[in-house]
Parts: structure tokens; C-alpha cells; sequence
């Protein structure tokens, strides 16, 4: 047995095994007293015995196989064995192992909208925007708003392709592959067409060779009868003749039709159509010679037929030879044009936008960028990100479409392009917009605020949806769903962070204002893991102090004690330290980590694919230590910036204002000539 098979066959080797069963008894499969004192016979009854497992289960012994199947003291394996779960445990310990099992997996179906920076329906915050991205620059470390607009940024511009906005602008790589390929195409299909062709040809060459066949019997038919008037088979003869007099091809005789049928024409179907065909040719023949019988009785012209010409043209344009007859005239059918779609007569068009097409002529034609009377050279050069997102808004489902055909009238529709160009165009096929603001200096193209979403709402359009899309074990989720998306990041402006009342002019001051109520800590956004975490704030405690040396390390017991007091995040970043202590972290992946299958592709060699788990990965989750109460931190009131604001500016005026109705007072008479409601309800007097 080869290596692979030993270890592809672990799994299947440590599932235990039911005992095989043996036949029932029939006293056996309706009993299930434990007291059974049925005498045990061979073919009607067996004894009883408890369960190996002792379990207390007590049982005729033919049923063990029927028990080992709910045995609460049998080991089984996990119900998430599928999914990656090693574990094996007793049966009554599985609804206690499903709360914390490491392949229970949730993903965080948290939706939230982002609308661009220079949105028309918002006033656009331009000074702020470039005075954040400076200070970000700078190196400080970027508010949480700021934070989270900008990863909302990197993952939208990471996920938008050039070659799906714009693939008349991408660089042709592989178009020689794909020429070659239509040449190739082509090629084949020219070789089909050839051979289609050639047997085309060898068809007809056995065709005409069949033809020749059955004229040839035809002559020697015809030499065989006698000279006679008005028969077919010698017409058709006399036709033979002068196809071949004049070598021009005419319509097969009769007797073609017939040695052609009796020669190739093996289908039933078809000799029946043609039979049928022959009947009704028949018929017409016989009405033919009843009707020139009913011409000559009335006394007519010897050799007349039964069309006779008309009075204005010659007699020799209609005649009848030896039975067959020839129309010498016939008239053109009129072809009318017959139009389907009529106009209804209560439809009126809208003579505002739209002409009648009934009054007015119209003419489609297409426009160019050269209709513009501007050269290419002196065409505006768009940017590509806001392009980007103005072509990406455009295929959302509730997006406005710049080239989208308009249909404001049941019988018009307008229709129109958009004309791009960009400095940095031809892009590369696989180009995304990330690569191409990579080497820019950093922009803020999204607004701070965000509007917290599900699938279940109205989307508002124009607006970019973002997914958290993050794995936690089942007993994280609710404390991750709890303090980032409901307490921390839809709260963010103006609540959980407060900026600047003058931000709108360019003001950058803001400050956090809770923290957790057990102890003091900050909560800040880590860049390395793109997501928030808890810093505790301790006193007397400087960062970047390391030990003096000659410190003896802990033994790995101690570190084990230790690390279990860490949440997942900071085992996480545990790992990451040293050899050691990714071991130490290593051995609460059971407990504390959660297992996910990595699938690959595979493709076979008759070209289709199938997805197989390629791994199963160990990790921790991105939660930070849940706070389940938040307090005020002490920090100072926005006032007090306002007090030191440079955005702050006073005016000092010292000029008096007067203001409306100040200084005289109105008459008294005045205020109580006209008649109020109280008086005339008063009075009863109806106005």
C-alpha cells in the first residue's frame, strides 16, 4: 500500500464502527421490556444483556447494532467533522461541544453604504479632506472615521478592474493570440465549406448520371411503342429530343421521376408525397382532355386546346401538340406591400420632447467625437478615479446609466455614449484602480459618514455597499456584532468620535469620548489587520521597553496560564513575536480558534473543473476584549477648542441695528377694530 493511501485513510480509520447486526428474532423486534422472561430459542427469541458501554440500557443481544446507534456513552465523532473538527467525544456531550466547536463559523453579513466625496446632493468637504490626508501623510495616526473610510477606499479600488470599465482602453496583450485563433477559425471553416462543396458536386454528377440512366430507358421505351398521338411517354420523348437538340436542361419527364424514385428513393414518406403529387397531376390532365372533348363537340377549330389564346394575340402563342399544352401568355401578379402596425388614433405624442413621426421626417444617424469639430489631441482628459466610480455607479441596479437608452415615447427612443480619455490609458488587462493611484500621493475619495445597511432595506442609489464579511467562532459573533458594527462604527460621527462644529471649513480637532466602564482603555484601528482594537491605557507603562538581559524566560506552562487571559486578537498578534510563543498559541487553537476549509480548483484533463478542500487553517478571530458598558472619558468640552480654534473667527460689530417693531407701539384702537374669532363666536356672527 503506497504513502498517499496511509494518509489519505486516518479519518475513515478512527470512526467507530456499529458491530455488524444479526438477524432478528421475531419475538425480539416487538419486545422492549427489560424484564423479558421469554425462554431464548434459536429461531424465535434471544437472550437479554446489558450494554457493553455500560450505559444501563439493558436489551435482547440481537438489538446492539440497533443500540450502538443512540448509545449516549459511544464516542462519535464531531457533527462539524465535515467542516474540519477533529474532535471525538461521547454522544451526550455533542449539544455542549457545539456552543464552542471550532468549525461552528459565522461570517459577519454586516452591509453598510458610502457615498463618494464630490456627491452632488451633499456639500462636498474638500478643505477637510486635504487637510486629513496631509496630517495622515505626516504620519499621524488617522481618526477612526478617517481610518475606516479609508479601507473602505482600498478594498473599492481593489475590487474595480479597468478591463470591466473601460475594455476599449485596455492594451491589447493577447490580440495576436485571438487573430490567430479567428485565422484558425476561419481556416476550418473554409475547409468546411470546401468539402461541403465537393460533395455537392459528386451529388450532382450521380444525379445527373441517374438523369442520363433514365433517359436512355426512355428511348428505349419510346422505340419500342408505336407512333401515337397524345400520349405522355412519347412527349416526354420529344422533350428528351429537344433538351438534347438545344442542350439546355429542362424539368424531368415522368419517367425520370419514376426510374429516379424506383432508382434512390428508398423512403416511404416520400413516395408517398410523390404519389400524391402524381394523383392530382393526373386529375388536372383529365380535366384538361374533358374540357378540349367539350370544345371540338361545340364545334370547334381541329387542334384547338382547351386554353385558347386571347383575341389580341397570335394563335401560335397557345396550341396543343400531341396532348400537351402550353400557356403562351401570362400575366404578372401585382406584389402590394401590406403594413402590419397601424398608428391608433387616440395616441397623441408628447410635442414637447418628441416630433410626430407622421409630420416630420427623421433621420438616424451616429455621433462622433469629430461632430464635435474638436481634434482628438485637444479632447478633456478625465481623471481615472472619478471615472472609475462615476462608471462603476452606473451598473449598480438602482444607479443612473450615462449611456443608457431612453424610451419616453412609444414610438421614439434616444439613446447615447459616453467618449473617455485618460493620460494613463492603454491599461493592462488584469490592471485594477488600486494599481494605478499606487503611486500617487494619498486622496480621500469617500465620505466619513456611513449609513448602516442590510439586504433587507432600501439602498439608496449612487452609493457604494461594503461587507464586512469577517469569520468569528459562534460564541464571538454577537460581541463582535455588538461593539464594532452597533456601538462603534454607526455611531462613529458625531457620537462614539466628535469633531470640530467648524470641520466643514477645514478643521481637523476631534476626540473620543467613551471607553470601557471597567478600566481605561482607547480603542484605535490597527492598519496591519485592517480592523479595530482595544489599547488599555496603564499608568506608569512606556511602550517599547524591553527587558534588561539576562531575564529568565517564563517555562511554556506559565506562558500557556498567561495567554489564555488574552482575547483573539491579541493572540493573533502573539504569534507573530516569536517561535515560542506561536507554539504557546498554537496550543488554544482547540478552545479558542476556529478551522476553515481553503478550496482549490482542479481541473481535469477533459476540461472541467471541480473544488476540493485543499487545507484546513488554524486561526484566531479579529475580536478585542467585549466591553459590555461604555463611559464617558474626561476629556475636555468642544468649547474649549472653539476658544482656540483657528477656524474660529469673531466679527465685532459696533455699529446699532434697529430691529422690526421696537420703539413705537401700535394704537390700541387699532389692535381691536376688526373682529377677532373669540368675538365673533362671542357675538355669533358668522363671517
Amino acid at each position: 500500500m503506497s504513502l498517499s493511501i496511509l494518509l489519505t485513510r486516518p479519518l475513515q480509520s478512527q470512526r467507530p464502527r456499529p458491530p455488524r447486526a444479526p438477524p432478528t428474532h421475531p419475538h425480539c423486534e416487538s419486545c422492549y421490556s427489560r424484564r423479558c422472561r421469554a425462554r431464548p430459542e434459536v429461531s424465535a427469541c434471544c437472550s437479554l444483556g446489558p450494554c457493553p458501554l455500560l450505559c444501563g440500557a439493558v436489551f435482547h443481544l440481537c438489538k446492539e447494532a440497533e443500540h450502538a446507534l443512540l448509545c449516549p456513552n459511544r464516542r462519535v465523532p464531531c457533527l462539524n467533522a465535515a467542516y474540519g473538527c477533529p474532535l471525538a467525544m461521547t454522544r451526550d456531550a455533542l449539544a455542549a461541544h457545539l456552543r464552542r466547536c471550532p468549525a461552528s463559523v459565522v461570517c459577519c453579513s454586516m452591509e453598510w453604504n458610502r457615498w463618494p466625496a464630490d456627491d452632488g446632493h451633499t456639500h462636498p468637504c474638500r478643505e477637510l479632506h486635504h487637510n486629513l490626508m496631509r496630517e495622515h501623510g505626516q504620519g499621524a495616526s488617522p481618526d477612526l472615521d478617517l481610518a475606516l473610510a479609508l479601507r473602505d477606499q482600498d478594498h473599492l479600488f481593489h475590487s474595480l478592474r479597468m478591463k470591466t470599465l473601460f475594455p476599449e482602453l485596455c492594451s491589447r496583450r493577447d490580440e495576436r493570440h485571438r487573430q490567430d485563433k479567428r485565422k484558425e477559425e476561419k481556416q476550418q471553416q473554409e475547409e468546411k465549406q470546401q468539402q461541403e462543396e465537393e460533395m455537392r458536386k459528386r451529388m450532382d454528377m450521380e444525379e445527373k448520371e441517374r438523369r442520363e440512366a433514365a433517359r436512355r430507358q426512355t428511348r428505349e421505351d419510346g422505340a419500342d411503342r408505336p407512333d401515337g398521338g397524345g400520349t405522355w411517354d412519347h412527349m416526354s420523348w420529344v422533350s428528351i429530343r429537344k433538351e438534347e437538340e438545344e442542350g439546355e436542361e429542362e424539368e424531368p419527364s415522368q419517367e425520370e421521376r419514376e426510374a429516379v424514385a424506383r432508382g434512390s428513393w428508398e423512403n416511404p414518406e416520400v413516395l408517398r408525397s410523390y404519389t400524391a403529387w402524381e394523383r392530382m397531376f393526373n386529375m388536372d390532365m383529365g380535366s384538361c382532355r374533358e374540357a378540349a372533348a367539350a370544345n371540338r363537340s361545340g364545334g370547334a377549330e381541329e387542334g384547338a386546346g382547351p386554353c385558347t389564346p386571347r383575341e389580341d394575340e397570335p394563335p401560335e402563342t397557345s396550341a396543343e401538340h400531341r396532348g400537351r399544352f402550353v400557356y403562351g401568355h401570362l400575366e404578372p401578379m401585382k406584389i402590394i406591400n401590406v403594413r402590419t402596425f397601424m398608428v391608433p388614433t387616440s395616441f397623441v405624442a408628447r410635442q414637447s420632447r418628441n416630433r410626430h413621426p407622421a409630420f416630420y421626417q427623421r433621420e438616424s444617424r451616429g455621433v462622433d467625437t469629430r461632430d464635435l469639430g474638436v481634434g482628438v489631441e485637444d479632447m478633456p482628459v478625465w481623471e481615472e478615479v472619478q471615472a472609475s466610480l462615476l462608471c462603476s455607479l452606473e451598473k449598480e441596479q438602482r444607479g443612473h446609466l450615462i449611456a443608457e437608452g431612453l424610451c419616453t415615447d412609444p414610438l421614439l427612443q434616444d439613446q447615447g455614449s459616453q467618449t473617455y480619455s485618460f493620460l494613463s490609458a492603454p491599461f493592462a488587462d488584469d490592471a485594477r484602480l488600486a494599481d494605478l493611484t499606487a503611486g500617487r500621493p494619498p486622496e480621500l475619495h469617500m465620505q466619513l459618514q456611513l449609513e448602516g445597511v442590510t439586504s433587507r432595506h432600501h439602498k439608496a442609489s449612487s452609493a457604494f455597499t461594503f461587507l464586512c464579511g469577517r469569520s468569528f467562532p459562534r460564541q464571538e459573533y454577537g460581541k463582535h456584532f455588538r461593539n464594532v458594527h452597533s456601538d462603534i462604527q454607526t455611531c462613529v460621527s458625531g457620537w462614539f468620535e466628535q469633531r470640530c462644529p467648524l470641520a466643514y471649513l477645514g478643521c481637523t480637532y476631534s476626540q473620543r469620548r467613551f471607553q470601557p466602564s471597567t478600566h481605561k482603555a482607547t480603542i484605535t484601528y490597527d492598519q496591519h489587520t485592517g480592523c479595530l482594537s482595544l489599547r488599555p491605557t496603564l499608568p506608569g507603562c512606556q511602550t517599547g521597553d524591553s527587558d534588561p538581559p539576562g531575564t529568565p524566560t517564563p517555562p511554556p506552562l506559565v506562558l500557556c496560564h498567561l495567554a489564555s487571559f488574552l482575547d483573539s486578537l491579541s493572540l493573533t498578534q502573539l504569534a507573530l513575536v516569536s517561535r515560542l510563543l506561536r507554539d504557546v498559541c498554537s496550543s488554544l487553537l482547540q478552545d479558542r480558534g476556529m478551522v476553515t476549509l481553503r478550496w482549490t480548483k482542479e481541473t481535469s484533463s477533459h476540461g472541467g473543473a471541480t473544488w476540493r478542500v485543499g487545507q484546513k487553517v488554524w486561526e484566531f478571530s479579529t475580536l478585542f476584549s467585549p466591553v459590555s458598558e461604555w463611559c464617558f472619558q474626561d476629556v475636555p468640552h468642544m468649547s474649549e477648542h472653539l476658544k482656540v480654534c483657528c477656524f474660529y473667527q469673531r466679527e465685532h460689530r459696533s455699529q446699532r441695528i434697529q430691529l422690526p417693531c421696537v420703539g413705537d407701539k401700535l394704537p390700541t384702537k387699532m389692535l381691536h377694530e376688526n373682529p377677532t374669532l373669540v368675538t365673533s363666536f362671542k357675538n355669533k356672527v358668522i363671517l
